[in-house]
């Protein structure tokens, strides 16, 4: 059974503050489009990495050392997952033909879209923990099958459509309303020839908040299997989203040559599932061993340091064989 949460509610109700005025900063940030420059995103990114360490060292000192842990080892997980999030929401602004202008305030609503998602999916693995063992075994499951998915589609190339057009999402948005044919600046609805007009800036967000559906599914059963404590659950995931928007021009170009990612995540995420299948038969055959917290940091971090390093050598000998470079 679930352990007592940490999660008192004045901690809720400060933590969440704290989340809705970081928001509301990023929004400000956003209020004048402009096309976001490295040096810009650096800081950003330097800023949200910071901040998770700090709380990290604010749970050790204030909780204990493991649950300092876990949330590091949950944030990770999170962060690893959410730069998967980032190369599809590049696909989405490339298809687009999102404004460099506007992009920033695209990825801030798909930010808010996550987190209120994961909020609600959060809310309801928690439930279904308190029914019994039997979740771990289901969500176990998911992020088995999950991890099987993203194999396959890294191995065949059959990865996320690059025809945004043909999704579902976007397919019954231009069914139900007139769409206008440019963008209007940051505006989702506007009123054109006398009547009530979508702009592809709304057709966008839409098409990311229905990937965001998809990635919730994902990241939430991972990261109970690092801790069954839904307020780490809710923090780990908010700390991850949180610094997208800037990261994902901090890895604009880098997240292309990372082509051995999605095999990376497949690997965490069966260590995962695998984990909380054990944990789950561990409380029919108390026999059976448990994978310890720090165990699973170290394996997460060697799978992703693993495959950084054979994903810039893939690339670097791929360069070297096109044409007009020397061996």
């Amino acid at each position: 059974m679930p352990t007592t949460s940490i999660g008192t509610p004045w901690l809720w109700v400060i933590s969440i503050a704290v989340l809705l005025a970081l928001l509301a900063t990023d929004f400000l940030v956003t209020r004048h489009p402009h096309e976001v420059h490295l040096r810009e995103a650096i800081g950003w990114t330097a800023f949200y990495l910071t901040l998770p360490l700090l709380f990290g060292l604010l749970l050790w000192a204030t909780f204990s050392g493991q649950h300092a842990l876990e949330f590091i080892t949950g944030f990770v997980v999170e962060k690893s997952l959410s730069v998967d999030n980032l190369f599809v929401f590049m696909l989405l602004l490339a298809g687009f033909a999102v404004p460099p202008e506007l992009q920033q305030r695209v990825l801030l609503y798909g930010i808010v879209g996550a987190l209120v998602l994961r909020g609600v999916f959060i809310a309801a693995g928690a439930a279904l923990l308190h029914t019994g063992t039997w979740a771990f075994l289901l969500f176990g499951a998911v992020l088995l099958v999950t991890a099987g998915k993203i194999l396959h589609q890294a191995i065949t190339g059959a990865g996320f459509d690059h025809d945004v057009s043909e999704l579902r999402s976007v397919r019954l948005l231009r069914r139900l309303m007139p769409i206008t044919e440019d963008y209007r600046g940051t505006q989702l609805i506007v009123r054109d020839s006398g009547r009530t007009t979508l702009t592809p800036l709304a057709v966008v967000v839409v098409a990311v908040f229905a990937t965001d559906i998809v990635f919730a599914v994902d990241s939430v059963p991972a990261v109970y299997g690092v801790t069954d404590d839904p307020y780490l659950v809710f923090t780990t995931n908010a700390f991850a989203l949180l610094g997208l928007r800037a990261l994902y021009f901090v890895l604009h170009t880098t997240l292309t040559q990372l082509e051995h990612l999605s095999h990376g995540l497949a690997v965490i995420l069966a260590f995962i599932g695998a984990k909380l299948v054990l944990h789950w038969a561990h409380d029919i055959w108390p026999a059976l061993p448990q994978i310890p917290t720090t165990l699973s940091l170290a394996v997460i971090v060697l799978v992703l340091a693993t495959v950084t390093v054979t994903s810039l050598h893939a690339r670097r000998r791929t360069q070297r064989s096109e044409p007009g470079n020397s061996p």
